[in-house]
């Protein structure tokens, strides 16, 4: 879905997971700075949107998530997970009730599956899904920002800043208001997420992972509830201790021109480039701050003192997950 807001003056459009929407708006630096502060707002409005209604919603959600969601205030953000039977994720979902309706975010293009397997699920409960990305779109205001929200819309606010559910239609008004600051694309959002160690659906997670093994247990997985699809590996590894892999935040060799890909090979450094690989690259980015930075999911037994190569970049490691 394309965004209105590819035409601002300077708007470069983003490639990959976020094609739809604007990369940059002419100064990636500038724009991380900005949203660093609290100013500035990022278009998100090509991600899915999926909304459930229906009182026996949040009852229904509970059993499905790995979250605890029965009696989850109204307004309340939270983040869950669905699993598989054998405990790899297969959905992130980002969600806030209003009281009537559970709305939830998704990464793009995703919401058609999340949605195939709510269906599948509904049973005799008096719940209703919808995809309602057609209609509503995310916003996302950084933390700090006094930026005034247009009546009436339904807000996710977090300690990394608030997601607005906008109608569509109100999109370039609001992008056009003044109280918010210019906007900024999606290269500032990644490089301040990266920083901040909080990984992402479809970057730093493959077929197999499992959220013990990116942190996800303390943001997205309520230890303490009943059953969902794939509980009995979260409470396995859990209590074993010991994940097959970890999430690690890598401060990339700055005299490289060039930043590692998604899904480029971590080997040793004392290998060389053509060593076994111990993990893969989930995302990089420039640092307004910090300079190039990664995350990426290496074997648990790799030496947390170890030097990596990220692809053909030597990195220094900071761990994120402990082995």
């Amino acid at each position: 879905m394309k965004s209105p807001l590819l035409s601002l003056p300077g708007a470069v459009p983003a490639e990959g997971p976020d094609e739809g929407v604007a990369a940059h708006y002419g100064d990636p630096f500038r724009e991380q700075r900005a949203l660093a502060a609290g100013t500035g707002f990022v278009d998100l409005s090509h991600r899915g949107v999926v909304t459930v209604t229906g009182e026996d919603r949040l009852g229904w959600l509970h059993l499905l998530l790995t979250q605890h969601v029965s009696e989850l205030p109204a307004g309340q953000a939270t983040e869950a997970l669905i699993l598989s039977p054998h405990g790899h994720i297969e959905h992130a979902l980002y969600l806030v009730d209003d009281g009537t309706t559970t709305w939830i975010h998704v990464e793009p293009g995703t919401q058609g599956g999340l949605l195939a397997y709510l269906e599948s699920m509904k049973f005799f409960y008096r719940v209703e899904t919808a995809d309602a990305t057609d209609r509503y779109a995310v916003v996302h205001l950084p933390a700090g920002s006094i930026a005034e929200v247009p009546g009436g819309t339904v807000v996710r606010e977090t300690a990394h800043g608030r997601d607005l559910f906008l109608p569509r239609e109100e999109l370039e008004a609001f992008a056009a208001g003044a109280s918010h600051g210019p906007p900024a694309g999606t290269l500032a959002l990644e490089a301040l997420r990266i920083e901040a160690h909080r990984p992402r659906f479809g970057l730093e997670t493959d077929h197999r992972t499992i959220p013990h093994e990116l942190g996800w247990l303390d943001s997205a997985v309520h230890l303490n509830k009943g059953c969902y699809r794939g509980q009995e590996t979260v409470a396995r590894v859990h209590n074993l201790g010991r994940p097959p892999r970890r999430l690690v935040f890598l401060h990339l060799d700055g005299s490289e021109v060039s930043l590692p890909g998604h899904g480029a090979p971590v080997r040793l450094a004392k290998d060389g480039p053509e060593g076994r690989q111990v993990g893969f690259v989930g995302s990089s980015a420039r640092h307004f701050e910090l300079g190039p930075i990664a995350l990426a999911v290496v074997k648990r037994n790799v030496p947390v003192d170890e030097v990596l190569l990220a692809d053909t970049v030597a990195a220094g490691q900071e761990v994120v997950v402990e082995p």
